[in-house]
């Protein structure tokens, strides 16, 4: 029976990228019916909202989504779609796998990081006001309810696939009572897991350690702000956003989408690399109990990237989007 996915192709280089994971998953054996709504800057003037209440219905009766990257204006305009996403399906995890691919440039090798970061809350949940003329104040938001669940999360991630260890990252020493409730809800909860080693990192250290020695870590669980900049530092560990996959991740819900931007002047190009929305897909079938189909592609895009013969120009060579998704396809077969 196939799967119900809601596509939603995105902004700018979007369509593109999302059109070639689409064809990409097609190839690899699992059946999807695909459901496309469209959001963001190609419905803004027409609806007047980029995220009309369509688009979220379609996910809340499919459950799952895979999208292309969404243009958010700085400093003005409508806000994220991305955090309106998160808020109103209460996607509490965002996923950020880190894993080196031979032939992409990168200081490091061997990297294999997992970022959790909680979704929802801390200085993300927006409340914020003008204090006079001259001053701002953010909100800091923390409970016990989110921390506990991004940190079973994490757990339960790392026990279902083999990981050695979750690392809480925190700030708790300066921040006693927010990050203070973070650490301490983290200790209790993984002290339900005898089989996951745990332990903990103030973020600071936490930066520094990641780039002296990514080896001696694994999975990391961190509030929302800590895991936004930590999560884009291990995608600097194995090469940049492009090839960056995400997830948002709830108890019902899940969206999957690439890390990086839309890229508006290079949209229509046929130039954009499509491999972080690939990687992405493959997260997707994972979360749709697709395995192998997951395998599959990750072998494939792995191989033709190593080869650098069909790859994007970021990547060092100079096919089309369309091309190296045609790569990846003739790879599985």
């Amino acid at each position: 029976m196939a799967h119900a996915v809601t596509l939603i192709p995105g902004d700018g280089i979007g369509p593109e990228i999302v059109a070639a994971a689409r064809r990409v998953v097609d190839a690899s054996g699992a059946e999807i019916e695909w459901r496309t709504v469209e959001a963001g800057e190609a419905v803004m003037e027409s609806e007047g909202t980029p995220l009309p209440e369509r688009v979220l219905d379609s996910i809340r009766e499919t459950g799952v989504a895979l999208k292309g990257p969404i243009t958010t204006p700085v400093g003005s305009g409508f806000r994220s779609v991305n955090v309106a996403l998160r808020k109103q399906l209460d996607l509490y995890v965002n996923l950020r796998p880190a894993l080196s691919i031979p032939g992409v440039r990168s200081r490091y090798e061997d990297i294999d990081l997992v970022v959790v970061r909680e979704n929802t809350e801390d200085l993300y949940a927006g409340v914020e006001h003008m204090v006079g003329e001259d001053a701002a104040e953010s909100i800091k938001i923390i409970t016990r309810k989110a921390s506990e669940r991004v940190v079973r999360f994490a757990c339960e991630y790392a026990r279902r696939e083999g990981r050695r260890k979750v690392t809480a990252v925190h700030k708790a020493n300066i921040l006693k009572y927010s990050d203070g409730l973070f650490l301490e809800t983290a200790r209790q909860v993984a002290a339900e897991y005898d089989d996951v080693e745990f332990e903990d990192r103030i973020v600071d250290n936490m930066c520094m350690q990641l780039v002296q020695k990514p080896e001696l870590y694994d999975v990391l669980v961190l509030p929302n702000l800590y895991g936004d900049i930590v999560s884009d530092l291990c995608a600097g560990l194995v090469g940049g956003l492009g090839v960056a996959p995400g997830a948002n991740i709830g108890d019902q819900m899940a969206v999957f989408e690439p890390v990086h931007g839309s890229a508006p002047k290079y949209a229509g190009q046929d130039k954009a690399d499509p491999t972080a929305t690939i990687l992405s897909a493959t997260l997707m079938l994972r979360h749709l109990g697709e395995g192998e189909a997951a395998d599959r592609v990750t072998a494939a895009v792995r191989q033709v990237i190593g080869a650098g013969e069909h790859v994007t120009y970021d990547l060092g060579g100079d096919a089309g989007t369309a091309e190296m998704a045609d790569a990846i396809i003739a790879a599985m077969q």
